[in-house]
């Protein structure tokens, strides 16, 4: 097992599993380890022996719970585009790998997250899972045009309505209704029951898979609009740094709508 970034790579017959492992923050997101999970699908993109890539996170309470929230206290608007920008470039390449992915999900599936759960083919979860993207309540910033039709081509407009504009989260039993969850599993069982789609998914037509994968990335991508002029002005709002600021001294943000 390679262990670098605090994002872990184990490869066994042709099955690659990739760990979030930074429990302790509930596996948030720093910049390495977006760097480190970058690196991880450039090289799984060449591996042929690869049939299935499976994401996990550590410790048995999150996926990933964001991005780690102290990187943004320098944040204005450029830096958020710059930002979103590599959320972007980070699950384009993870989108493009050849082979199917599973997300299996345990406990909070937030925010950057939540991206990376989505843009894995597939997703087995825990009763007690929780998605959402709970930004107007915690830090006032946004999404990309790409992050948010990624999240429509998911759950529908409605729900992602309800996770951008009221806050709410979905639960695993609503995520497995709405067809976003394949299967709810107890958590003492989530193992094997990742082991046993992994085994399906590496049993099926390679080529087949390679090609139906790229042909519904290619209509998610088709003709998206610009949106960094959204991602500036909110980046560069009194908001987002209050957002911020209050989540760092640990009190509820108060906002002006500037």
């Amino acid at each position: 097992m390679e262990n670098k970034g605090q994002v872990h790579l184990a490869i066994e017959g042709g099955v690659a599993s990739v760990t979030f492992d930074r429990p302790e923050a509930r596996n948030a997101m720093t910049w390495a380890m977006y760097e480190r999970l970058r690196a991880i699908c450039e090289q799984l993109r060449e591996d042929r022996a690869v049939r299935v890539v499976r994401f996990q996170g550590a410790g048995g309470e999150a996926f990933v719970a964001g991005t780690d929230i102290a990187q943004f206290q320098d944040f204005d608007g450029e830096r958020g585009v710059a930002y979103e920008r590599q959320i972007d470039g980070t699950m384009q390449l993870l989108a493009g790998l050849p082979m199917p992915t599973v997300a299996v999900v345990q406990g909070w599936c937030i925010g950057g997250g939540l991206a990376i759960a989505s843009t894995c083919d597939f997703r087995i979860a825990t009763p007690g899972t929780k998605f959402g993207v709970p930004i107007a309540r915690t830090l006032g910033n946004c999404l990309s045009i790409a992050n948010v039709a990624g999240l429509v081509a998911s759950f529908g407009r409605p729900r992602v309505q309800r996770l951008l504009l009221l806050a709410d989260m979905v639960g695993a039993e609503e995520a497995q209704a709405c067809g976003y969850v394949l299967e709810v599993v107890a958590a003492e069982g989530i193992e094997a029951a990742a082991q046993k789609l992994c085994s399906k998914l590496a049993s099926l037509a390679p080529v087949t898979q390679q090609v139906s994968k790229e042909a519904l990335n290619r209509l998610l991508r088709h003709d998206l609009p610009e949106g960094e002029d959204l991602i500036r002005r909110t980046y560069g709002s009194a908001d987002f740094r209050e957002g911020v600021q209050a989540f760092v001294q640990k009190r509820p943000p108060a906002w002006q709508g500037r």
